[in-house]
């Protein structure tokens, strides 16, 4: 074998283990349920836990080669005998076990992102603003009503295998055919839905876990793709103004001093 030959059959070096640069707000997790906390001004919120990292950087995407620019992160391990031949090369050129979560995050700069970096959910910090992404949960065929939130047939009149139908689907013997899009009976669930500006109330870096003001779509165990929020917050806080207008109305109604 000559020299040549060897270095293309050299094993691949372990990439180096450091940090994604802060810059990139994004993390991939775990939804693990949900409990309640209090805040310091001494209010309870209920709160979805996330296991959110350590994450590591797959791979990148340039425009160079790939016409966008990405970071994709991984989270999660599964065994051998579940892994595809490309989860399997992907393992070996990170020194790791294969890889059960994948998610590509687009990004304008990649910012020193490398294969090989960790994410860990000290990017983020109490008090801010993300949107959340995750699969909602399967329910299976479901009827209108049911899927789309139909009214139904009346119940009191008429034939009683009409009570749960979606009506009519077309127009007269001139187009006679159903258009598409047409909202009907299927199968409901298993969609990317996505929660927006939710609040972080708290971060437990020693555990990876997230805290977070919502509900997540999907059920316990499923993965939670979580980006920093480039939309307006309303700084208003509605507890605080319905607190603030009970008291000018308690207020209100107390009799005037005498003089």
């Amino acid at each position: 074998m000559t020299e040549e030959n060897k270095e293309n059959t050299a094993p691949a070096a372990k990439p180096e283990n450091t940090a994604l640069p802060v810059a990139h707000k994004f993390l991939v997790g775990q939804k693990l349920g949900m409990t309640q906390v209090f805040d310091a001004a001494g209010s309870l919120h209920a709160v979805t836990v996330v296991k959110a990292g350590p994450c590591r950087v797959a791979y990148t995407r340039t425009k160079e080669n790939d016409g966008y620019q990405a970071v994709c992160l991984g989270f999660g391990h599964k065994p051998d005998k579940g892994a595809n031949s490309a989860e399997k090369g992907l393992a070996k050129k990170l020194a790791t076990k294969p890889i059960r979560h994948l998610k590509e995050f687009r990004v304008t700069d990649l910012a020193g992102a490398v294969a090989g970096q960790t994410a860990s959910v000290e990017r983020f910090a109490e008090g801010q603003y993300v949107d959340l992404q995750g699969i909602s949960k399967g329910k299976g065929f479901a009827g209108g009503m049911k899927r789309h939130g139909f009214h139904g047939g009346p119940a009191s009149h008429g034939a009683s295998d009409r009570e749960r139908a979606p009506g009519s689907l077309g127009s007269r013997r001139s187009l006679g055919r159903v258009l598409p899009g047409q909202r009907m009976a299927g199968h409901m669930g298993v969609d990317t839905v996505s929660v927006m500006k939710v609040k972080i109330i708290k971060i437990i870096p020693e555990e990876n876990m997230i805290l977070v003001n919502s509900g997540i779509p999907g059920p316990k165990g499923s993965m939670v793709c979580i980006t920093l929020t480039n939309k307006k917050i309303n700084v208003a806080n509605a507890v605080n103004l319905k607190a603030k207008s009970k008291k000018d109305a308690i207020v209100a109604k107390k009799p005037a001093a005498k003089k």
